[in-house]
């Protein structure tokens, strides 16, 4: 199948660079033959964010989006910010905060729900949408250009055998390609390898983002407030925090980020989130309340010097495949769309000049070092590599650097400040750490793994090859299991790293659930001997969000 332009995965990003080129084709009678692939079963099926969105981009994209129906319902009325200790907490005034942390005049929103709605306004243009396609592969030309990509067979057993039910993978070719899978991706993981885009730029780092949906008692939801915290339960030197926001209808978004450079071995992201909802300032927001979704996604924390060269012959990285997220702000989406946006403006722009496609869009990343999106992450670009001092003088660091360019006064703070390790460089050996003791869940505000996937809808048919590749099945055991008590027991939100052994406690051995995935692509991330690879499985397959 040819097209002008092919565009992978259909989340803020791709759905922005998609609307955004039929949108141009539209003004200047120029058209442009547009097709995005979603591995999800559905638009939104995959979408996870916390989510409060700044509308600046989408503003922009679509001035109507509110006579549209666009479902941002819920403005910010209420921004509060706590540091937690064991028992109580510290309450930190507004006026003492960055302006730019300010949340009046954002939306508190399900980002699934906002793709769905992108989506009906991308295909009213006449983009062509194939929810349920994994794009499993990149296509090359003779000069070794991309040239568009192809999605994976479906009806392959376990045992590598075409069953009753095989279908072999579409290509999908284009002039250009447009990459925004999200965070990690597993094409753009090989494309930046490929073309060399990370050299000359810090490592990537990231969080892992763990968020339930709850419908609390109306008596205490407060609509439109935004509540972070800081401190407990982790320790200074384990970077993150939590976000609590209230939706309409009673609901109440809750999650926990943990920034995946922490050197515990044994610290458990999912209990830590499980435990922080049990603080005496938390707590109570959930008593008589229903958990009704979960779900988990890694999170581009590195900012501006972890971006990587963004164009490569015949295409680009748009969105969270590049990295644009805001840390300080917790926001990503508003740039994920201006990048799609401009991406999208140099396609069209080089199509209608008669470019055969191969070649690099050199205008997309000079639009983009000229936007408010790179002003975006200037003003912040110290904030996350001064967070290896300690969340205590981290965070006063960090403050002082965002007052400073919100008052105008950036000159003084010059420098930049870089990451110089990855994630899965950090964790010490087991030997030299403290196990950490969880309390048992309650079944009331803190759950276990398996009942919190069910919750997530994940689903993948059972009898196809495990998606989640060992590059050296031994190592699990021989090494990481000695050395770091194999983190992935834990690591993993979703239960899908087991190790397993005799009654006796003997013969330890590796089992991994591809079953309970949920595509965080945390394993992908973390994992110290970068042994696991984490590739796209059938399509369709994976979590099932609805508002999340």
């Amino acid at each position: 199948m040819e097209y002008d332009v092919v565009i992978v995965g259909a989340g803020p990003a791709g759905l922005a660079a998609a609307i955004r080129l039929k949108q141009l084709a539209a003004d200047q009678d120029h058209d442009v033959s547009v097709c995005v692939i979603e591995k999800g079963s559905e638009v939104g099926a995959h979408i996870l964010s916390g989510a409060v969105i700044d509308p600046v981009a989408l503003n922009e994209l679509i001035p109507d989006w509110q006579a549209r129906g666009a479902p941002l319902n819920t403005p910010v009325t209420d921004d509060r910010f706590m540091i937690l200790t064991a028992a109580n907490h510290i309450g930190i005034p507004n006026f003492a905060l960055p302006p730019l942390m300010s949340n009046h005049g954002n939306y508190i929103v399900s980002l699934g729900n906002v793709c769905r709605w992108l989506a009906s306004q991308a295909e009213e243009l006449g983009v062509e949408i194939f929810p349920g396609f994994a794009a499993a592969e990149v296509l090359y030309g003779d000069k070794g250009e991309v040239v568009g990509v192809a999605t994976g067979d479906m009806g392959i057993g376990r045992d590598g055998e075409h069953k009753a039910s095989y279908t072999p993978g579409v290509e999908l070719r284009g002039k250009y390609t447009l990459i925004a899978e999200g965070v990690r991706g597993s094409l753009a993981k090989g494309l930046m390898q490929k073309f060399n885009l990370r050299d000359g730029v810090d490592p990537q780092k990231f969080g892992i983002g763990i968020k339930e949906l709850w419908q609390i008692d109306p008596a205490k939801h407060k609509p439109g407030l935004v509540m972070h915290t800081q401190g407990w339960p982790l320790d200074n030197m384990t970077g993150g925090g939590s976000f609590m926001y209230h939706l309409e209808d009673n609901q109440v978004a809750v999650g926990f980020v943990i920034h995946l450079n922490y050197q515990n071995p044994y610290l458990s992201p999912f209990d830590e989130f499980q435990r922080f909802k049990t603080h005496p300032s938390i707590a109570p927001f959930f008593a008589g309340g229903k958990r009704i979704s979960y779900g988990a996604r890694a999170i581009n924390e590195g900012g501006l010097q972890s971006i990587p060269k963004l164009t490569f012959p015949g295409g680009a990285l748009i969105g969270c495949s590049a990295g644009f997220v805001n840390l300080p702000r917790i926001k990503g989406s508003h740039n994920a769309m201006k990048t799609g946006m401009l991406a999208a403006e140099a396609a069209f722009a080089a199509l209608k000049a008669g470019a055969a496609g191969g070649d690099e869009l050199a205008a997309y990343p000079a639009a983009f070092r000229a936007s408010w999106s790179f002003k975006d992450l200037w003003k912040v670009r110290n904030v996350k590599p001064g967070m290896k001092y300690g969340m205590w003088i981290g965070t006063l660091l960090g403050g002082i650097h965002m007052w400073l360019n919100d008052l105008g006064l950036g000159f003084l703070v010059p420098w930049t400040t870089h990451h110089t390790k990855a994630d899965h460089e950090s964790l010490k050996p087991a030997k030299d750490c403290k196990p950490i003791a969880y309390p048992r869940p309650d079944g009331k505000i803190s759950f276990d793994k398996l009942s919190s996937v069910f919750l997530s809808n994940t689903n993948h048919e059972e009898d196809q090859p495990i998606h989640l590749k060992l590059k050296d099945p031994t190592i699990p055991i021989a090494k990481n299991l000695p050395l770091y008590d194999e983190p992935a027991q834990r690591y993993c939100p979703a239960g899908v790293y087991e190790v397993l052994r005799d009654d006796d406690g003997s013969h330890p051995r590796f089992q991994i659930n591809a079953q309970n995935c949920v595509h965080c692509k945390t394993c992908d991330i973390k994992d110290p001997a970068q042994n696991i690879n984490w590739t796209v499985p059938e399509g369709g397959g994976g979590p099932n969000y609805p508002n999340m």
